[in-house]
């Protein structure tokens, strides 16, 4: 089955999250555990656990169907000490929410080198810190997600989503989450059936699909290889429907969360329906 979902609220409380995705007919859902734009947060209390994990089960979605998504300001490959402790710390502790929350999966952006470091070397910091926070929790794949390359972003190619997985000691415990805009405008084609075969076997084929763990569905404002990352609704970018007619007829894109970030949260219901209406047979 296809699990389609939004990133959804989780305003008030984490605990709310599933009611949110319940409200506009998703089958998975994202989240952020604590505001994405601060480094710190109060601890996620028994009550607000307790409530998600009822909640979870009220709505018929399993934890490993939920793809949260960690703080934007979180720089796993910075090239300075300070900067570099500062993100360790706040992804594990990301890492610790979503255990203690039930979840098996957490998405982030890989880092960026700030023009201060060699790639390669971001990209060794960036292992180095993933595994620094396996070791410091239990049962959370860290999820890396494709960049659109912008600034100095790393994790835009996959032979840069590969060398950090090779460095990466529990294989178990890492995945991969494309972004259908980010791997657009990355200069990978996906905009006809022919271009998504292309682009779909050179992922599997550089990193492999046996680390796909979710997807982020987005239509794109800037062309291919603009390495821009700007998100459209469905259909109203330059992707059109072909990707996703692709995606939801395609058996390796089963029974992982396939999220919606697209930018007008009033369509995501209409967004949903109109994926599910997209397969065939």
């Amino acid at each position: 089955m296809k699990r389609v979902g939004a990133h959804v609220s989780a305003s008030g409380g984490v605990e709310n999250a599933p009611l949110n995705a319940q409200a506009i007919g998703a089958k998975a859902f994202a989240l952020f555990t604590k505001n994405q734009r601060q480094w710190r947060a109060k601890p996620l209390t028994d009550e607000s656990i307790g409530a998600f994990k009822a909640n979870l089960a009220k709505v018929g979605i399993a934890p490993h169907h939920v793809l949260p998504h960690d703080s934007y300001l979180i720089n796993l490959g910075h090239p300075e000490a300070e900067g570099l402790e500062k993100s360790r710390h706040a992804f594990s502790d990301e890492m610790h929410r979503c255990e203690q929350l039930g979840l098996e999966l957490l998405n982030f952006h890989p880092g960026s080198h700030l023009k201060k470091i060699a790639e390669a070397d971001c990209l060794a910091r960036i292992a180095e810190s993933i595994n620094l926070a396996l070791q410091q929790t239990n049962g959370v794949t860290a999820v890396i997600e494709n960049t659109a390359g912008q600034g100095t972003n790393l994790g835009y190619r996959f032979e840069q989503i590969a060398a950090i997985i090779e460095q990466v000691e529990d294989k178990k415990r890492v995945g991969v989450c494309l972004d259908t805009c980010h791997t657009f405008t990355a200069g990978y084609d996906l905009r006809t059936p022919a271009a998504c075969d292309q682009t779909f076997a050179e992922f599997d084929r550089v990193v492999g699909f046996r680390y796909l763990r979710g997807m982020h569905l987005n239509d794109s404002k800037p062309d291919l290889g603009s390495r821009v990352d700007r998100h459209a609704s469905l259909g109203k970018g330059k992707l059109g429907w072909a990707v996703f007619r692709y995606i939801m007829n395609d058996a390796r894109f089963e029974e992982i969360p396939l999220i919606l970030e697209t930018p007008d949260d009033t369509r995501w219901a209409q967004e949903i329906e109109a994926l599910y209406a997209l397969q065939e047979g």
